[in-house]
């Protein structure tokens, strides 16, 4: 999973999986949350002030069958590094 944070813009951009065009785009908060969708898959979340409406991920997450845990850790790391692509891989816990 990929992601931006455009700091100027104050907008994040988390990449499911690249493609060059969605077929549409679903609100999960007009304004604030959208989901890039393909085929009726979401490919793209893009949330507007990223750090006052985290929250918003988990509800795309329920709403779009997607891991909230994963969202929200690749959301984070791209506003640790703003302005720089992230790339996150997020896998099970590895037994001791």
């Amino acid at each position: 999973m990929r992601a931006d944070y455009d700091s100027e813009a104050d907008a994040l951009e988390i990449i499911l999986r690249r493609v060059e065009r969605f077929d549409g785009e679903e609100h999960v908060e007009e304004g604030t949350c959208h989901v890039g969708m393909v085929n009726g898959a979401p490919v793209n979340v893009e949330l507007l002030y990223p750090a006052d409406h985290l929250d918003l991920l988990a509800i795309a997450a329920e709403r779009y069958d997607l891991d909230a845990e994963e969202l929200l850790a690749t959301a984070q790391a791209a506003l640790a590094a703003p302005d720089h692509l992230v790339e996150v891989s997020v896998g099970k816990s590895l037994a001791v």
